[in-house]
């Protein structure tokens, strides 16, 4: 029964605990199959931190086929579960001698702070737990030799995103998408009836999902725990609905965190919202508690492709991990992977409600970081339909160039209303730059913009169309003169930024370019400079995701090979994330074009995945990825090459990639840049200062570059930057899509020493 450390092969087990939430699934296909292609063995625990007690059948070894067809499934497939009998010694001692008996010493632990502050707590009793188990002789003294250290790597498996180490926690972003859909279904409804609703929201001391959501959603007054309300918040939810009422509303929405409390300490649930609105202002008032609904459904694009990767770093973390390894948890900043000492995360994470407590709602809200505290500042300057300063006399127009994106009617929404709330009259241009030399210039009231933020499309209308020699400049800036704009928010992609870049440093040809300008990125191709996503490429991403989970649900009772083409140009973008979040075998790109050598291969290891039992192959082409190899030609060449064993379909996606309601992440990303864009355009009117710039974040915060530096940083021939952050990934998305040789399982994975 014994096993010698110099031969035995490593073993990783992974295991979901706690709550579950949309993402588990793809997390742990991704470190069974990283730890599989290292020639580890691997397991699944069922049942979560039980499963480690009981042993048997719930610790399974897992194969390569066992985590298969798993990425659009909700919940957890393992299961979970709170044990009570892991809280204490004896169950600790019974799951370290099941480990012991498989040979598992590594663990990859996906839950909440609970769960991982346990499995912390078995990592440090683990020596003892063994010693005695050998004492015992329960496991032999060289068993206990070559596992004397067990590897902890944890990943936050919560809705809540209420974890310090991690920008967005497994299932977050899945929920916000149940919430709106809520959301988005009540407001019709309530309107129709001119009624109140009070939709009560998950997060427990948390209030990113009601924040995010107040703004996706369109709400008028929200109450997190972050900030808990003090005598006479009565009255100010009330003005503030009233006031929506004056400026034009047909319905009111009120978002309550679950865990709101007043600063008596008193809950305020969402019935009593309710009866606070109905009582004393008479409104017709309804209350939604959307529950266990959060948790549940297929999860979005986000929690397929950023779980992957966190899944795919755990299983490396412990696999490189020796003696001196110290937990982490794996989270993501600015979707790159992180990783912080896991108790030191979980001790972060539990002096927020700490600090609530003490009624220091400063340093809880610091404690969530700035991207949280500025969204709420974006909710209030949104959400009050009263100026919260005095008239600045400037007036800033809004212009859209170039292609439609999903998010493009939220930015501007969140531009008026924010513009308007510090003082500023704003005016919309109609259908692009020819609009505006045809002086389709109107203003932009508070109640103008009123339902936007869910609204597909482009409401002020676009156009390809743009200035491109000194006399059509001059024609720009007569018709900037003409309409008194002072200042210039163009919304676009790559169209819109050359349009302005070659507007920028022009100010000497006519006096109405004199004036500052910035750009907000909104493409579906997520090809500008400066920015990890733009705004609409996440609602472009859930589309084809969308369409994938649907063409393999058609394909699974026959044996099909699917060629997917999306959209992007030459940037490869949208086809390797979609790729990377349903599991396709192939992707394409122009970044990297298929090769007649690549395809030979392609096509072999294809047929043969057939030959041995597949049943659905997946390749997915980026629209430009190369001139010859196009979508037609790879179909009637995987079809010449099947040999009967399978047939072949494509499919395009087109243009409903830029179409449809926009992702709750697109509509608070468009909010929380238009406000930014607003407010750097008041900085320079202020400052008398005329600059043109682009809205960028390459370090993780937001700021400007020069737009006429844009070349520097951006390749304008192929229509993409010249450093793109996802191109890195391409190694696991190779990882994860192939099965490794068999006889990579025999070869030993070595450690590393630990930082």
């Amino acid at each position: 029964m014994s096993d010698s450390p110099a031969v035995r092969r490593p073993a990783v087990a992974v295991l979901t605990s706690g709550g579950d939430s949309q993402g588990m699934n793809a997390t742990v296909r991704a470190v069974v199959r990283t730890t599989l292609s290292r020639g580890a063995d691997a397991y699944t625990v069922y049942e979560g931190l039980q499963g480690l007690v009981d042993g048997g059948d719930r610790l399974r070894k897992a194969d390569w086929d066992s985590v298969s067809g798993i990425m659009h499934l909700g919940g957890t497939v393992i299961g979970t579960a709170r044990s009570a009998d892991f809280r204490e010694r004896s169950g600790r001692l019974r799951a370290a001698r099941n480990l012991i008996e498989r040979g598992i010493d590594r663990l990859v632990v996906v839950g909440g702070d609970g769960s991982l502050t346990g499995t912390d707590i078995f990592r440090s009793e683990w020596s003892g737990l063994l010693s005695e188990l050998a004492a015992t002789g329960q496991i032999s003294a060289e068993q206990a030799e070559a596992h004397a250290d067990l590897i902890i790597a944890g990943a936050v498996g919560s809705i809540d995103n209420d974890m310090v180490g991690t920008d967005k926690t497994i299932g977050a972003d899945s929920a916000m998408h149940r919430i709106i859909e809520a959301v988005d279904a009540l407001g019709s409804t309530a309107a129709s009836h001119q009624r109140s609703f009070v939709v009560e929201v998950m997060g427990r001391h948390c209030g990113y999902l009601t924040v995010m959501c107040g703004i996706a959603g369109g709400a008028d007054y929200i109450l997190i725990p972050e900030v808990r309300p003090g005598p006479g918040w009565q009255e100010d939810l009330l003005a503030r609905l009233a006031a929506g009422r004056a400026a034009g509303r047909r319905d009111n929405l009120v978002l309550v965190a679950e865990g709101v409390v007043d600063q008596a300490g008193q809950p305020i649930s969402a019935q009593m919202v309710a009866d606070v609105i109905t009582e004393r202002a008479g409104e017709d008032t309804r209350v939604t508690i959307l529950g266990h609904v959060q948790r549940g459904g297929t999860p979005s694009a986000f929690d397929r492709w950023m779980p992957t990767l966190v899944g795919h770093a755990a299983a490396n973390e412990v696999l490189d991990a020796d003696s001196a390894y110290v937990s982490q948890l794996i989270g993501v900043h600015n979707n790159r992977i992180v990783r912080t000492p896991l108790m030191e995360a979980v001790a972060a994470t539990k002096e927020v409600p700490a600090l609530i407590d003490a009624g220091d709602y400063g340093a809880a809200m610091a404690a969530r970081g700035p991207s949280f505290t500025g969204m709420v500042r974006v909710f209030e300057g949104i959400a009050r339909p009263q100026p919260m300063f005095p008239s600045q006399g400037t007036t800033i127009g809004i212009i859209h160039a170039g292609g439609l994106a999903p998010g493009m009617n939220a930015a501007v929404r969140a531009a008026v209303r924010f513009g308007i709330s510090r003082g500023h009259d704003i005016v919309g241009i109609r259908n692009g730059f020819p609009g505006l030399l045809a002086d389709k210039v109107q203003p932009m009231t508070w109640e103008a913009v009123e339902g936007w933020a869910g609204l597909g499309g482009a409401e002020l209308g676009t156009s390809r169309s743009t200035p491109t020699n000194d006399e059509e400049y001059i024609e720009v800036g007569a018709a900037l003169e003409r309409n008194s704009i002072d200042a210039l928010l163009v919304v676009g992609g790559h169209r819109a930024y050359m349009a302005a870049h070659r507007l920028a440093g022009k100010q000497d040809l006519h006096p109405g370019l004199d004036i500052p300008a910035i750009c907000l990125p909104a493409t579906i191709d997520n090809n500008l400079p400066g920015w990890e996503m733009t705004v609409g490429a996440d609602t472009a991403l859930n589309e084809i995701v969308r369409d994938i989970d649907r063409i393999r649900q058609a394909a699974s009772a026959t044996r099909r090979a699917f060629i997917v083409e999306t959209m992007g140009r030459k940037c490869g973008f949208l086809a390797f994330m979609s790729g990377l979040s349903v599991g396709a075998e192939e992707v394409y790109l122009n970044e990297d074009p298929p090769t007649l050598a690549r395809l030979n291969v392609d096509v072999a290891e294809m047929v043969d995945g057939f030959r041995t039992g597949r049943k659905f192959h997946l390749a997915i082409r980026n629209e430009e990825a190369s001139p010859g190899y196009t979508t037609e030609f790879l179909r009637q060449l995987f079809t010449e090459e099947s040999d009967g064993l399978f047939s072949v379909r494509s499919m395009i996606v087109g243009h409903l990639q830029q179409g449809g309601s926009p992702t709750p992440f697109d509509r608070a990303h468009a909010a929380g840049l238009a406000a930014f864009c607003v407010d750097w355009l008041t900085g320079q009117v202020l400052a008398g200062r005329s600059d043109w710039h682009y809205a960028s974040a390459g370090d993780g915060r937001k700021h400007t570059e020069p737009l006429t530096q844009v070349a520097e940083v951006y390749d304008m021939e192929n229509r993409r930057p010249r450093d793109q952050w996802w191109m890195p990934l391409r190694e696991v998305l190779s990882t994860l899509s192939w099965q490794p040789p068999a006889d990579r399982s025999e070869e030993p994975v070595g450690g590393r020493a630990s930082g």
